[in-house]
């Protein structure tokens, strides 16, 4: 959450024992499911998506339910290890019926 706040974004975390019904509310296929969901401007952030990426999304408003990365790659915001190379992960978007597609590679 540190990394979004350092790009400006207002955050306010809450604390919950299952997010699985919040996961499930707002579309999050199970596939891209992670350790955090966040909601900005009517889309979902699941997991460790760059800042970056959530400004294109809010730019660009295409038309789907969210943005995710799966787990915790290596490298992705908050999951910079000193001495390590980042992983390559992909960023997806995904829309309420499920559908999946890249929105970037990091």
């Amino acid at each position: 959450m540190g990394h979004l706040r350092d790009a400006g974004f207002p955050v306010t975390p809450v604390d919950m024992d299952d997010l699985v019904p919040v996961k499930g509310k707002h579309g999050v296929p199970p596939s891209l499911r992670s350790c955090h969901t966040g909601v900005v401007e009517g889309y979902v952030v699941e997991g460790h998506v760059p800042a970056d990426l959530i400004d294109r999304l809010l730019r660009e408003r295409p038309k789907i339910a969210g943005l995710a990365v799966a787990g915790m790659p290596l490298g992705s915001p908050g999951m910079e290890t000193p001495g390590r190379p980042a992983e390559r992960y992909n960023v997806m978007a995904f829309d309420r019926a499920g559908k999946t597609s890249v929105f970037a590679t990091r």
